[in-house]
């Protein structure tokens, strides 16, 4: 049941444009990657997912998704009061990853661009390990910052599993290697259709610091056996 970029299962088609990267490596505010994750990964994970759920007795309820105002592309902006930015910090290796309200705590690795243009997977044999991607800025500096996680793995859900039930105002903190902790908070969940998927908003350089969490979602194809899109979180730096 997931959407990742390994050569298993389908996940968001996360590619670059060509001649973008050698752009981004050559400034310092670089703008995000174009990516979603590579669809084949998830599709063999979905599969196998069931498969196992369903020996064990447990028929998979799916992760949840965004709904109400969070749901289908659109947003909650301008319905609370947005917290104030925060300068950005210098740059600096993210280690992890920390969402209290999903209770989510997980250790980060570097991702790199694959020849195709998208985005590697974490491990599959760890259900508790995020990446990030490391081309693109550091969660805390200036541009939008790449988190992503597996929503399930064949032995059941993963890190981002719950990634849909958060709402705008929650926090999410990622510890770095300098010592500090980059402090955001929510500002939206969105859940897009893999064949809709907006890249220039998704990672559009806001000129602040701004990170993304993403993942598989959209609803289950059950005659596919694959996810048909994603939930991302949108979230702006507030404390560091």
């Amino acid at each position: 049941m997931q959407r990742w970029g390994s050569e298993h299962s389908p996940a968001p088609r996360w590619r670059v444009p060509e001649g973008q990267a050698a752009q981004w490596r050559a400034t310092a505010a670089r703008p995000p990657v174009r990516w979603r994750f590579p669809w084949e990964l998830c599709l063999l994970l979905s599969a196998i997912a069931i498969v196992v759920f369903t020996l064990v007795g447990r028929p998979p309820a799916g992760p949840p998704q965004p709904t109400g105002p969070y749901a289908n592309g659109t947003s909650e902006h301008g319905t609370r009061r947005e917290d104030p930015p925060a300068p950005p910090l210098p740059a600096a290796p993210p280690l992890r990853v920390s969402v209290p309200a999903i209770h989510v705590d997980a250790p980060l690795m570097a991702l790199a661009l694959q020849a195709d243009g998208r985005l590697a997977a974490p491990p599959e044999n760890d259900r508790n390990l995020a990446g990030w991607w490391a081309g693109g800025p550091a969660p805390g500096t200036r541009g939008t910052s790449i988190i992503a996680g597996h929503v399930d793995i064949p032995t059941g859900p993963a890190a981002f599993y719950d990634l849909g039930a958060l709402h705008p105002g929650m926090k999410i903190n990622v510890s770095r290697a300098d010592g500090r902790t980059a402090h955001f908070t929510i500002d939206s969940i969105d859940v897009y259709n893999a064949d809709d998927y907006p890249d220039d908003k998704v990672y559009a350089d806001t000129g602040r610091p701004e990170l993304r969490l993403i993942t598989c979602g959209g609803g289950f194809d059950k005659k596919l056996q694959q996810y048909q899109g994603n939930v991302v979180v949108t979230a702006h730096l507030t404390r560091s």
